[in-house]
């Protein structure tokens, strides 16, 4: 069996079904992972925006790290 064969772990032999992550049709190999330009562009959107965000750790304010240099 192939790494990348495109068959689930579960060995049910199915494909899951690719999808737009923004409306739900099927994707475009144009536009892929999405359907449409505009669903690429609203995505985008969502990015600039801020709407998506990539949890990290949170910073020590610099104040409070000790090290004041006057």
């Amino acid at each position: 069996m192939s790494v990348n064969d495109n068959t689930p772990a579960n060995g049910t032999g199915k494909r899951r079904a690719r999808v737009c992550p923004v409306c739900g049709k099927p994707r475009d190999e144009r536009y892929d992972p999405f359907c449409s330009k505009r669903c690429a562009d609203v995505d985008l959107h969502r990015w600039l925006k801020g709407s998506y965000v990539i949890p990290g750790a949170d910073r020590a304010k610099e104040s409070d790290d000790g090290d004041e240099d006057e």
